[in-house]
């Protein structure tokens, strides 16, 4: 660990507020709201609009901190809540308790994003939201994880729409200093810097440091002053479209962050690649084994390989970063410039002819052979995935390639509502996301259907209320009338059936197989004693066209004036909505092209505050449905042909309006609608 860190210091004579800025520096807050509270106390405003300790203590008075400091009911929340720090980061966890003997010091996750808060925006969406549930169940779960990314000056786009429905980018700027990370230290006291050889000029790197509670996360960023304007730009945006930015990128994640772990003298294990994006750490490692060694690169190569782990992400070829060798081969040269390795034997490994020397670099074929474990994110991708790469493997047969899977998951704390861990505390214990969770399954059978009636209703009401402020934001950004905005304050109805659909709009996951008749849709959404609502949020890739007229037809559909309190697009779908969504939603309707959907996980958040999913057989819902847990589209099979959408649109129409909304709304002599609450039940244990 590095010696030291930068922080906003207390003013002298504010003794008892020692150790408060620690606090808001660990984004353990981020799922952990003990101290809620505590800031709650600082700086009610700001607490009411940001959620985010960090900035409100950057920004609060030296007037307030004193008063406060004189505050005995706010100074015992703080020792409080430092108490209750100090017993988590000491304790073992999980690996410490049942581990404790086995020899592994760090493992090293590499990720373009990480998607931990708004506060911290390092993400763009389900691959990012991932890498920051990982870390915290590592910090949660003790397992000694470092991880290692990028801080962007913008980051991804927020989405802004037009009067027509049509998606605009911005791109705000994240200033460090506002943000809940600190500056890393050198051994002598400096700003810890990390130098690349890029061709004709070096690149430096500044390294911060985010605490996600027990887990460091270092990210490195391009803009320093000794850079060229140029250079300090490389990592202003998350996933420029520009192929040699791109490029850049990947190496400052690759190359950069594991230089950044050797000037940290942090010994590492294992380097888990989570996607392509960080494939050049494999040959970051190899040469610092070489530097340490003497040995040449196959035999650095071999011994280094026995310690990297590649996830994929990707269920297509043209997922996956690829890079034509004239525009790659500058940058090895200069990369290896200190070592004897051929520039043709590292391009080789990105190639599936070796002997091609037109064949352009792809990242994942680098990655699957610096890599002596590869695992796809769901048991139907990791089908996907052996099929997908067999050509690196030609003799042997497909189910034999080397391809494991690990099916994602969640990290729960973060995405349960306060109901819900009231419930599942008062049920399982405190302790029940810490371990193995099969003793859970019995418990949870046993919440009555009361108690679960009153965990759903209280989850959708603040959804709904949530929902109408921000709808209300939203118009008034956009120059509503004021009868619309007022309108928009009484949107949605707590006890209507409220479905959810919030993903990044593209061909693939066919957000707009919903509309495929849309009046057929309005009709369900209006039955007169049976009404259900619709809250739709998501983003296209800036370049997606299609993507686009997706959005703007579904932001269309919700423009229809008969359906102004049962369908709402909400713009710039982004952590804290979707932490919102799945604490309120009732049912997760997911409609990907299968086998396209390599998991998608945002159905999995639904779960533990009771929601249920509707969702194509892909991902993980291939293997997690079953009939008394949620329902199915599609037949398990993949199918190509273009009438397959017409019927899987006919299938969920179907399902909506002889299956579900009726299951919702029969009603036992208490007014409880008790199978659907048992179907809760099931799908909660």
């Amino acid at each position: 660990m590095p010696p030291s860190h930068y922080h906003r210091p207390i003013p002298e004579g504010l003794e008892a507020l020692e150790g408060v800025s620690d606090l808001a520096l660990d984004l353990r807050w981020t799922w952990s709201h003990f101290s809620d509270r505590l800031w709650e106390l600082l700086d009610p405003e700001a607490w009411k609009h940001t959620q985010d300790p960090y900035y409100i203590l950057q920004n609060v008075s030296r007037t307030r901190l004193e008063e406060v400091a004189a505050d005995a009911r706010f100074t015992e929340e703080l020792r409080g809540w430092q108490e209750e720090r100090r017993r988590y980061l000491e304790a073992p966890g999980w690996f410490g308790q049942y581990h404790a003997q086995a020899d592994l010091r760090k493992v090293a996750y590499f990720s373009m994003e990480f998607g931990l808060s708004e506060a911290l925006p390092t993400y763009s969406g389900g691959l990012g939201i991932l890498a920051g549930d990982y870390l915290k169940t590592a910090s949660d779960l003790g397992v000694p994880v470092i991880g290692i990314g990028l801080l962007h000056q913008q980051g991804y786009f927020r989405q802004v729409l037009t009067d027509d429905g049509w998606q605009l980018e911005a791109y705000p700027y994240n200033d460090p200093t506002m943000l809940p990370v600190v500056p890393v230290q050198n051994h002598d006291g400096g700003w810890l810097r990390v130098k690349l050889a890029l061709p004709g000029r070096s690149l430096l790197l500044r390294v911060w440091l985010a605490r996600v509670g027990k887990v460091p996360l270092y990210l490195l960023d391009s803009n320093d002053p000794l850079n060229s304007p140029s250079d300090r730009g490389i990592t202003t945006i998350l996933y420029p479209s520009e192929k040699e930015r791109r490029l850049i990128q990947e190496i400052v994640l690759g190359i950069g962050g594991w230089l950044a772990l050797e000037q940290l003298d942090i010994k590492v294990d294992i380097c888990h690649l989570n996607e392509g994006h960080a494939a050049f750490a494999i040959l970051a490692r190899a040469h610092q084994f070489m530097r340490n060694t003497g040995q040449s690169f196959p035999v650095a190569l071999r011994a280094t390989r026995a310690g990297n782990l590649f996830t994929t992400h990707t269920p297509v070829a043209a997922g996956i970063d690829r890079f034509e060798p004239a525009l790659i081969r500058p940058y090895l040269h200069c990369l290896n410039e200190h070592t004897d390795i051929p520039v043709d034997d590292i391009l080789a490994m990105g190639k599936k002819e070796l002997a091609n020397h037109d064949e352009s670099f792809n990242m994942a074929y680098f990655a699957m052979r610096g890599s002596c474990w590869i695992n796809g994110v769901s048991r139907l991708h990791g089908q996907v995935s052996r099929q997908l790469f067999q050509a690196l493997y030609p003799r042997r047969p497909q189910d034999e390639v080397p391809i494991g899977h690990i099916t994602n998951g969640v990290h729960v704390p973060t995405w349960d509502s306060k109901a819900a861990d009231e419930l599942w505390t008062c049920t399982c214990g405190k302790e029940r996301w810490l371990g193995t969770t099969d003793a859970l399954c019995p418990m949870i059978e046993r919440i009555s259907v009361s108690e679960l009636s009153t965990l759903r209703v209280a989850g959708r009401r603040s959804l709904i209320q949530y929902v109408r402020h921000r709808f209300e934001h939203q118009l008034r950004e956009h120059g509503a009338s004021n009868e619309r905005i007022q309108r928009a304050q009484h949107a949605l109805n707590p006890n209507a059936l409220t479905l959810g659909f919030a993903r990044r709009f593209a061909e693939y996951k066919r957000p707009n197989l919903l509309l495929h008749d849309p009046d057929r849709l309005a009709r369900i959404l209006l039955h007169p004693d049976r009404p259900a609502q619709l809250i739709v949020a998501g983003k296209a890739y800036p370049n997606d066209q299609e993507g686009k007229e997706m959005v703007r037809a579904m932001v269309k559909f919700a423009s229809r004036p008969e359906l102004f309190d049962r369908v709402i697009f909400l713009e710039d779908h982004d952590m804290t909505l979707a932490q919102q969504l799945a604490t309120g939603i009732d049912l997760w309707i997911n409609t990907p092209r299968r086998p396209w959907e390599a998991c998608g996980t945002s159905g999995m958040k639904v779960l533990v505050n009771g929601g249920l999913n509707c969702s194509e057989l892909d991902g993980w819902w291939a293997e997690a449905y079953s009939p008394e847990v949620g329902w199915a589209l599609g037949d398990g099979h993949e199918h190509h042909e273009p009438e397959w959408d017409a019927h899987e649109a006919d299938q969920l129409y179907q399902l909506l309006e002889q299956k579900i909304v009726p299951e919702f709304y029969a009603r036992d002599p208490d007014g409880l609608p008790r199978r659907w609450l048992e179907r809760v039940r099931t799908s909660m244990a």
